[in-house]
């Protein structure tokens, strides 16, 4: 299967993935509403959910990609959010939550991602020697 050309994945998957991707831009959004509002529990629920949905999203689709999608609509997000705007409203503060929640959120993506099952080939799991 990995000496195998790459197909196009199906419209499901990438259905799956999208959604994921809008998922994934949610929990950032909601994450950084919560980290602030209520900082030692809000911090840990917000880092709670994204790791829920970069974990959930490799899990449900059997690959590392689902980690993947969902990661980049959260730091996307993320990174937006910490753009101030000229009339001088910002959404994150410059205290150590904001700062622990971007840098932990991304340390989880990658983690995710990583621990996520990668491309195995079908059939039996027992060594070609025997």
């Amino acid at each position: 299967m990995l000496a195998q050309p790459l197909q196009r994945p199906s419209a499901g998957r990438i259905a799956a993935h999208v959604g994921l991707f809008v998922l994934g831009a949610l929990v950032g959004l909601a994450g950084a509403l919560v980290q602030g509002g209520w900082f030692p529990g809000g911090l840990l629920l917000a880092l709670a959910g994204a790791a829920g949905v970069f974990l959930g999203g490799a899990r449900a689709t059997g690959g590392r990609a689902g980690a993947v999608a969902p990661a980049a609509g959260w730091i996307i997000t993320v990174i937006l959010l910490t753009a101030g705007r000229p009339e001088g409203d910002f959404l994150f503060g410059a205290g150590g939550g904001s700062y622990l929640f971007l840098l932990g959120g991304m340390a989880l993506a990658v983690i995710c991602a990583t621990l996520g099952p990668g491309r195995q080939p079908d059939g039996d799991a027992a060594r070609l020697a025997k």
